[in-house]
C-alpha cells in the first residue's frame, strides 16, 4: 500500500505541481485514496441503501437529527467566524490573496479549512438519513453531485491552495450552512415545525452565494496576485455547474409550485398541508416533494 500511495503521490505531483508542506502530517491528506476510497463507500451505500430498506419500515431518526444538525450548525458558525476573523486581522486583500503573504492568518486559515474539508466527509450523513427515512426522492442528482464532488475537490484545494484566496467561498458556504442547518434542526421537532418560513429563502442564498464566488474569484483573474491562476478558472466553472443545478432545482420545486397553487388554489392548499406527517413525507405521490439540497 506505501509504494502505492507514493507511486500516486509521484504522479498527482508530477501533474498538480508541488504542494503546500504546511498541510503534511494533518489527517486523510497525506495521501489522496482514503478520500477517494470513502466516496465510493458512500456511492455504494446510496445505491445498496435503499434497496436494504425497501421492505423495512423508515426509521424516525429524530433525536439524531437534531443533535446532528445542531452540531453542524455550531461547527459552520465557528468556521465562518474564524476564516473572516482571520483573514481580516491578517490584512487579507478581497480582490486576490495568495498564499503566501500573511503568515499567521495563513496557518490559522489552513486550520480552519481542514475541518472544512472534514466537515464534507460528515455532511455524507444528509443522504443517510434520507436513505434510512425513506425519502430516498431526496436523493437526487443535484444532491450526489455537490456531497461527491465537494469532499475531493477540497482534498486538493488543502494540498495545493490551503489559504489566500481559498477563503472566500468557504467563508460564504459556513454561513449558508449555518441558515440551513439550524433550519434542518428545528424542522425536525414536530412542535416548531410549523413557525419556520424561510426554507425558500436558502436556496436564494445558496445562489447568491454561487454568484458572489464567482465575482469574487474573477476578480483575482483580472488582478493577480500570484494565486495560481488554473484554480481560479476551475473554481468558477464549478460554481457555474452548480448555478445551473441549483437554478434548475429552485423552478421546479418553488416556481412551478407557485404556478399550480394559483391555477388550482384549492387542491395546491390540500396538498401542502397533507404533504407530511411526523416530519416523514407522505407516500401519496400526488403530493408536492420539498427537496432537501446543501
Amino acid at each position: 500500500m506505501e509504494t502505492f500511495n507514493h507511486k500516486l503521490n509521484a504522479y498527482i505531483d508530477s501533474w498538480m505541481g508541488p504542494r503546500d508542506q504546511r498541510v503534511r502530517g494533518m489527517l486523510l491528506l497525506d495521501n489522496y485514496p482514503p478520500t477517494f476510497a470513502l466516496t465510493v463507500m458512500y456511492l455504494l451505500i446510496v445505491w445498496m441503501g435503499p434497496k436494504y430498506m425497501k421492505h423495512r419500515q423508515p426509521y424516525s431518526c429524530r433525536a439524531v437529527m437534531v443533535f446532528y444538525n445542531l452540531g453542524l450548525t455550531l461547527l459552520s458558525f465557528y468556521m465562518f467566524y474564524e476564516l473572516i476573523s482571520a483573514a481580516w486581522h491578517g490584512g487579507y486583500n478581497f480582490y486576490c490573496q495568495n498564499t503566501h503573504s500573511a503568515e499567521e492568518a495563513d496557518i490559522k486559515i489552513i486550520n480552519v479549512l481542514w475541518w472544512y474539508y472534514f466537515s464534507k466527509l460528515i455532511e455524507f450523513m444528509d443522504t443517510f438519513f434520507f436513505i434510512l427515512r425513506k425519502n430516498n426522492h431526496q436523493i437526487t442528482f443535484l444532491h450526489l453531485y455537490h456531497h461527491a464532488s465537494m469532499l475531493n475537490i477540497w482534498w486538493f484545494v488543502m494540498n495545493w491552495i490551503p489559504c489566500g484566496h481559498s477563503y472566500f467561498g468557504a467563508s460564504l458556504n459556513s454561513f449558508i450552512h449555518v441558515v440551513m442547518y439550524s433550519y434542518y434542526g428545528l424542522s425536525a421537532i414536530p412542535a416548531i415545525r410549523p413557525y419556520l418560513w424561510w426554507k425558500k429563502y436558502i436556496t436564494q442564498l445558496q445562489l447568491i452565494q454561487f454568484f458572489l464566488t464567482v465575482t469574487q474569484t474573477t476578480l483575482a483573474v483580472i488582478w493577480p496576485c500570484g494565486f495560481p491562476m488554473g484554480w481560479l478558472y476551475f473554481q468558477i466553472s464549478y460554481m457555474f455547474t452548480l448555478i445551473i443545478l441549483f437554478m434548475n432545482f429552485y423552478i421546479q420545486t418553488y416556481k412551478k409550485k407557485s404556478g399550480s397553487q394559483r391555477k388550482h388554489p384549492q387542491n395546491s392548499s390540500l396538498l401542502s398541508t397533507n404533504g407530511h406527517a411526523n416530519g416523514t413525507p407522505s407516500t401519496d405521490f400526488t403530493a408536492p416533494k420539498k427537496l432537501r439540497v446543501d
